[in-house]
């Protein structure tokens, strides 16, 4: 086989294969973050995990509020436990999607 025909092929493959890969690297940069709202304001919310650890996030031009009968930021309130989908590559962290859970009992 020449070198322009395996470039070719290579080249083929690499086509045929981005479509199907593509969708799972673009799931994959989300990430969840679970816990209950510790502060909250019209830009910015702090999610505290109760194992240590306190995430704040911003809140995008669109964001997405769904469970527990809330649908906006707006709706949100401290002690609201939540789970945020976020992207690792965003500085500061988004809130793209929360997603409002039951309330749960203290441990």
């Amino acid at each position: 086989m020449s070198k322009t025909a395996t470039r070719m092929a290579l080249l083929l493959v690499v086509l045929v294969a981005a479509p199907l890969v593509m969708p799972t690297m673009a799931s994959a940069q989300y990430r969840e973050f679970t816990g209950r709202i510790d502060r909250i304001n019209k830009k910015k919310m702090i999610v505290d995990n109760r194992k240590g650890d306190k995430v704040s996030f911003h809140k995008p031009d669109e964001v997405e509020v769904s469970g527990e009968g809330k649908s906006s930021w707006e709706d949100l309130k401290k002690g609201d436990w939540v789970s945020v989908s976020w992207k690792m590559m965003d500085k500061p962290r988004l809130a793209y999607k929360v997603k409002v859970l039951p309330p749960r009992e203290e441990e």
